[in-house]
């Protein structure tokens, strides 16, 4: 059985509900990573990667000790959810049911995953250079190393 509380890193691929476009501008996107910052606070994840794609989210997490996957996942989840069917005018649900996740094994660099994470869009023909995705960054400080072009910590 799998255990999704503590210390630990995890690679998580959440999509939209039917794989509906939604993350496709920055008045979309720019809120949604704002309630990922505020989610990640209140649960104990560190968001070390993320890239919003436009029908899914792609997020490199680091767990502290007494956070939580499911329970960070199902708060992210309702909030951005409510947030961009308002917004968007959508019925109906916002997000699938559930989320794929990947518990990161200790000889799994997260450098490389969170190349991997901002590397999409380049891999599906979104972008042309890693650099010209606007929809991707870290919120961890110490994460400009390896993404240099969007670093969305405060301070």
């Amino acid at each position: 059985m799998q255990v999704y509380s503590g210390c630990a890193a995890y690679f998580v691929t959440v999509a939209v509900w039917q794989r509906r476009p939604a993350f496709t501008t920055q008045e979309i996107v720019d809120p949604c990573v704002s309630m990922l910052r505020t989610s990640a606070d209140e649960h104990g994840m560190e968001v070390l990667a993320y890239c919003y794609m436009p029908d899914h989210v792609h997020l490199l997490l680091a767990a502290g000790e007494n956070a939580d996957l499911p329970v960070f996942m199902r708060t992210f989840k309702q909030r951005t959810g409510y947030y961009c069917k308002k917004t968007l005018g959508w019925d109906g649900p916002f997000w699938q049911r559930s989320y794929y996740d990947h518990v990161l094994r200790r000889e799994e660099r997260l450098e490389s995953v969170a190349a991997y994470t901002w590397g999409n869009p380049v891999r599906v023909g979104l972008v042309e250079d890693i650099v010209d995705c606007p929809f991707s960054g870290s919120l961890v400080a110490g994460m400009g190393a390896v993404s240099p072009w969007r670093q969305d910590v405060e301070g």
